[in-house]
């Protein structure tokens, strides 16, 4: 399993009821049916991806996650996970509110434009970033609203959500001391559990 998905999988506890946004081929809903007794849905537009979940099994529904998530029901989601796609929607703020609506708690993963090597190849090249993290250029990219750590926490303190865990990590989903003390520079990738204040649980160390 995609290391990423291997660190989200100890934030879903046994049994939940999971919605995964932009699910790919299915393999975190596959591995956490598998060894959790987790149920759910995957929301995916990729039609190969789609073939995929369904060859495994796995339920999932086509679904632009721009057009919302009024088909279902608030709170009828125990954790809903968003990896690697909050940059690329069109308006992260209102997924944020409708994960927020529909799920207990939300995991969500973006990669981090804060990171120190974005700011000097912006200092140095007077560019926008183009590296194997980041291959697109400017004007193909599928991302569309990148944003720092900090970004993303006021995002989250403008819609009262409260911060349960967060890790910074690099390339390779390492995370170490110095990405504790200076994630928004050193942290490549956030990685955020989510809920809204009152739904918050004690943390689950990782």
């Amino acid at each position: 399993m995609r290391a990423d998905l291997e660190i989200i999988q100890e934030w879903i506890p046994a049994g939940s009821r999971v919605l995964d946004l932009g699910c790919g081929d299915g393999e975190l809903l596959t591995w956490l049916r598998d060894n959790k007794n987790v149920t759910g849905y995957g929301l995916e537009n990729d039609a190969d991806n789609i073939a995929e979940c369904v060859a495994k099994g796995v339920n999932v529904i086509e679904q632009d996650l721009d057009k919302g998530l009024g088909n279902f029901a608030s709170n009828s989601f125990d954790i809903v996970v968003m990896t690697q796609a909050l940059q690329a929607v069109h308006y992260p703020d209102k997924i944020l509110d409708e994960m927020l609506r529909v799920g207990r708690q939300c995991i969500i993963t973006f990669p981090n434009f804060g990171h120190w090597r974005c700011r000097w190849y912006l200092a140095s090249k007077g560019r926008m970033p183009v590296s194997e993290f980041l291959p697109y250029t400017w004007y193909n990219t599928p991302n569309i609203h990148f944003c720092t750590f900090e970004d993303f926490e006021e995002l989250c303190r403008e819609r009262d959500a409260k911060v349960i865990d967060r890790l910074a990590v690099d390339q390779q989903h390492r995370h170490g001391w110095a990405s504790k003390l200076w994630p928004n520079l050193l942290g490549e990738i956030g990685i955020y559990r989510v809920s809204s204040p009152q739904l918050a649980d004690h943390k689950v160390a990782v």
